[in-house]
């Protein structure tokens, strides 16, 4: 909703659709968007590639407007083409045609009164058409056009399962190549198709044979390697033009960095939390935008964020739901807490990366955000086999757990070893190590979730994640809970886990800090003891 305030629009933060520069606080995409062009006037043939809601429309919007002075940007939405389009050629030609026609009518695309004609023609003409006589009209329409066209064509995935639009990416092909080899042959400028799904996923779906699957009629494309995460200091800039409106009194350097650590950059999480601090806030939770814009008015979105239903959500959880395979990997991932090499052939990974989850991290695997590995824990522990017996027993402790709104996290380590009698029986080396990767954090997790539910949220420091310890960081009421899960691996490597726990609370100017170790010696001595490190209290819980 756009608002005035005296002669000016008010500006309100985006989530749905495209960002308007006069209607939408956004972060300067000026950068990306020379980059984007640089490639166009090199006359490369790309995708851009990347997962819901990532920017993808309004960059090429603001792409569409920075090119326009030297190109006719022709900008079409695969949207706009139903499933009957992609039946046949003859289907397709009349089908993108008529996309034209009504694309120019609505909203205006550069395309001369002449070829207009020729295209409405095509819609009515009563022989059966092929891709041939589409791309004859196309090259007299980029031969005779005053301008060089870039053809822009947004959401591709809506051609996902379709061979003729395959063959379609194959004339496209033919046409590079001519110019390749005739510079006086006229075509597109540019070819630009924007999706989650790229054209090798594309093709991998339409036909299974090997030869196939080893030959793209899009292998013609340039790599596009430009970052569309958002920094902190573009984040900043859009704060502080908000800001210069409202008068906050906020840091908007320090907001920016706490966002951009919760959300890594990805454009829809940003706006999200910035829009919930705008608008949701005053007066139910906070009383004023003063207070609102604040550390912990970030971290109240983020606890908002990963408990509400969304389009991206819904789009990322019914990838997991519908993939085992994906799921699979994510639960490893999490859970198992151990460095994953980034394999760039592996199917899996690949398909992860393409919807958003994780991300290239110096060829390591990493969830792609903090406020993602929140949400899929939350998911896999709602979902884990342990899940009802966990919360019977946490629930029914609950009220003890929590003290003048403060937790009473050595409580929580007493009760939830009082209830792991299982891992006593365990004995077999084999069976231990299984049990502390596959089932170990998970239990603790699935017993901590309902205790914090409603008003905390946990993460895991992935800065420290390895095979033998994770650091679990919990948000309650405004404070802040440090607790190292890891595997009892001898007193000389718990001497090392101690100190490396002190600098992790000087990190975060804290005096106590919690650490609960998986051990299998049978001399052990389960329970929770304090231990005093300089001016610090560690509480130390054996399971």
């Amino acid at each position: 909703m756009i608002g005035w305030k005296g002669d000016y629009i008010l500006k309100r933060f985006n989530t749905t659709a495209v960002c308007i520069p006069e209607e939408n606080y956004m972060v300067d995409i000026s950068e990306e968007v020379i980059a984007i062009a640089k490639l166009v006037d090199e006359k490369k043939y790309f995708t851009i590639n990347r997962a819901r809601q990532y920017g993808k429309t309004t960059t090429l919007t603001a792409l569409d407007r920075y090119l326009s002075d030297r190109y006719d940007v022709i900008a079409l939405d695969f949207q706009d083409m139903t499933d009957a389009v992609f039946i046949d050629e003859d289907s397709f030609t009349r089908g993108l045609a008529q996309v034209l026609c009504d694309t120019r009518d609505s909203i205006g695309i550069p395309l001369a009164e002449k070829m207009y004609d020729e295209f409405k023609h095509f819609v009515k003409e009563e022989k059966q058409l092929v891709l041939n006589d589409l791309f004859r009209l196309f090259d007299l329409w980029c031969k005779e056009n005053e301008k060089p066209i870039v053809l822009i064509i947004d959401e591709v995935d809506s051609a996902t399962n379709n061979q003729v639009f395959l063959d379609f990416l194959g004339k496209l092909r033919s046409s590079y190549l001519k110019r390749q080899k005739n510079a006086a042959y006229k075509t597109f400028q540019s070819v630009i198709l924007a999706g989650v799904t790229d054209v090798k996923h594309l093709k991998s779906k339409i036909r299974e044979d090997a030869y196939s699957k080893e030959n793209s009629p899009w292998n013609i494309a340039a790599d596009f390697n430009i970052d569309m995460s958002l920094s902190a200091s573009g984040i900043k800039g859009m704060l502080d033009e908000y800001e210069s409106d409202h008068h906050t009194g906020m840091d908007t350097g320090d907001i920016a960095k706490k966002i951009r650590e919760y959300t890594n950059g990805y454009p829809f999480l940003v706006s999200r939390i910035c829009q919930l601090i705008d608008e949701r806030f005053v007066p139910d939770v906070f009383v004023s935008l003063n207070e609102a814009w604040s550390a912990d008015g970030v971290e109240q979105a983020v606890k908002m964020i990963i408990t509400e239903k969304n389009t991206l959500f819904d789009s990322l959880m019914g990838k997991i739901r519908d993939y085992d395979k994906l799921r699979s990997q994510l639960e490893y991932l999490l859970f198992r807490g151990e460095t994953i090499e980034y394999l760039p052939d592996n199917k899996e990974q690949e398909q992860l990366m393409m919807y958003g989850f994780i991300v290239n991290d110096h060829n390591t695997v990493a969830v792609a955000n903090k406020i993602f590995e929140m949400r899929l824990y939350k998911y896999f522990v709602g979902e884990s086999r342990f899940s009802a017996s966990m919360r019977r027993e946490a629930l029914k402790d609950k009220p003890e757990f929590i003290k003048n709104g403060e937790l009473d996290i050595p409580l929580i380590m007493e009760r939830f070893i009082a209830c792991q009698n299982i891992i006593r029986n365990m004995n077999d080396e084999m069976e231990e190590k299984k049990f502390i990767e596959e089932e170990g954090r998970e239990r603790f997790l699935t017993y901590l979730s309902p205790i914090i539910n409603g008003v905390g949220t946990y993460s895991v420091e992935d800065s420290t994640a390895n095979s033998m310890r994770m650091d679990v960081v919990i948000h309650y009421n405004g404070k802040r809970y440090i607790i190292e899960l890891k595997i009892w691996h001898g007193e000389r490597y718990n001497e090392k886990g101690e100190a490396q726990i002190m600098e992790y609370l000087d990190r975060f100017d804290l005096n106590t800090g919690y650490m609960l170790s998986f051990n299998f010696n049978k001399n052990k001595k389960p329970g929770v003891e304090q231990v005093h490190i300089g001016d610090k209290l560690l509480y130390e819980g054996i399971v």
